[in-house]
């Protein structure tokens, strides 16, 4: 909500994943940025893999979004990289609209 509140909308996706690790790092969280994850297809591990904004405390994927509103489609996204990555929980951060709208997804693994 921070970052949301010092910037507004109207920036690029990039500018707020940026602010957000500056409140992360501020927080003493853990991050990395833009990590790659391997997509297993059947017997095989495809070339293309999938890139998340940020994973945060080695626990949570967050992407973040500039638009109008978070679509079903970024929804969806959120899911195939938890699969991606075996992990469980998302979120994500629209920063495009007056107020900073969130969704947030767990994934029950089986």
């Amino acid at each position: 909500m921070e970052v949301h509140r010092t910037l507004g909308p109207g920036f690029l996706e990039g500018v707020y994943e940026e602010a957000l690790v500056y409140e992360l790092e501020k927080a003493a969280l853990a991050w990395e940025r833009q990590k790659e994850f391997t997509i297993k297809y059947k017997d095989t591990i495809l070339k293309k893999k999938l890139r998340v904004d940020l994973i945060v405390d080695g626990k949570v994927i967050v992407g973040n979004k500039a638009t109008g509103q978070i679509a079903p489609i970024d929804e969806v996204q959120l899911v195939s990289y938890l699969k991606a990555s075996g992990l469980q929980g998302g979120l994500i951060f629209n920063f495009g609209g007056r107020s900073l709208e969130f969704k947030r997804r767990v994934l029950t693994l089986r």
